[in-house]
């Protein structure tokens, strides 16, 4: 078994990679519109973006080691790691985008 990714695995992890991080990227601009007043969140919205970055390192974290310790190739490490990650980006920018339709506060 080769310590290293193979090429498939590479491109497929770049890939969902760079999916997270524009995802992420949504998030801020949609957070940051929000601050400003363009549309309507939750009030919570400032502490819950700060709590769930704890969460998901913890989760990412606690997933890579469980896959490490299991004896998972490098790629699947690394896809465990990141796949906590990604699900917060995503729904993030799913709800966020639902709240960018509700007219601003007054």
């Amino acid at each position: 078994m080769s310590p290293f990714f193979s090429p498939a695995e590479a491109i497929h992890l770049s890939i969902r990679t760079a999916m997270m991080l524009h995802e992420a990227q949504m998030v801020v601009g949609l957070r940051l519109m929000a601050m400003a007043g363009m549309w309507t969140v939750t009030p919570s919205e400032n502490h819950r973006m700060v709590k769930e970055k704890l969460e998901a390192a913890c989760e990412s974290g606690m997933a890579a080691s469980h896959a490490a310790m299991s004896g998972k190739r490098p790629a699947q490490v690394a896809e465990a790691a990141l796949t906590p990650i990604a699900r917060r980006t995503r729904s993030n920018v799913t709800r966020l985008s639902r709240a960018a339709t509700k007219p601003p506060r007054k």
